[in-house]
């Protein structure tokens, strides 16, 4: 999906890789590599390595939103790298905010359960599938949001127990590799 400012957007899921924890504190993955969203685009190891690197060096960060809408910042995002799964976001809602204390209540109760990507693609390419590989991109923005797009990244509610998060964890990956050995 590409906004009127010509930004793209990327969505994930929230549950097993997301958790709200400490009250308004957020943390996981808002994006995986090597999994095919429902756009058919790939997100591929290191497609956001230039963008981070740039945002550092220019004293600039990625912003926290509510459903894509730049009117409506709900938190910050401490710390946000790429390692071996993809991209991992650790952040706060700001509850002092009216949208950011309705937002953490809305993940808190698993209402809202979905993370999605604002970006600009720099280079992309086409596979044999007709797939989009992404190798890189601009990131601008980590919203939390209603729809999903790639529902192998899920946050879990706060009050989960760590054996019950790691379960799910596990099945995830499960179901992420099913869906890769399939060709999905």
């Amino acid at each position: 999906m590409v906004n009127e400012y010509g930004l793209e957007t990327k969505f994930c899921r929230l549950g097993e890789d997301i958790r709200l924890t400490e009250g308004s504190r957020i943390e996981g993955y808002a994006s995986f590599f090597g999994l095919t969203d429902q756009g058919g685009d790939v997100v591929m190891p290191g497609a956001y390595a230039r963008s981070l690197t740039r945002l550092k060096a220019e004293g600039r960060a990625v912003r926290m939103l509510w459903q894509h809408d730049a009117t409506q910042p709900i938190g910050v995002w401490d710390e946000i790298a790429e390692d071996g799964r993809g991209l991992k976001v650790k952040g706060r809602i700001l509850t002092e905010v009216d949208k950011g204390r309705e937002a953490a209540a809305l993940v808190a109760a698993g209402a809202i359960d979905g993370l999605s990507i604002g970006y600009r693609t720099v280079t992309a390419e086409k596979d044999a599938k007709g797939q989009r590989l992404l190798r890189e991109v601009e990131l601008w923005e980590v919203s939390l949001v209603t729809f999903p797009m790639l529902p192998e990244a899920r946050v879990g509610a706060k009050g989960d127990s760590p054996e019950a998060m790691d379960l799910r964890e596990l099945a995830a990956l499960f179901d992420a590799a099913r869906r890769v050995l399939a060709g999905r």
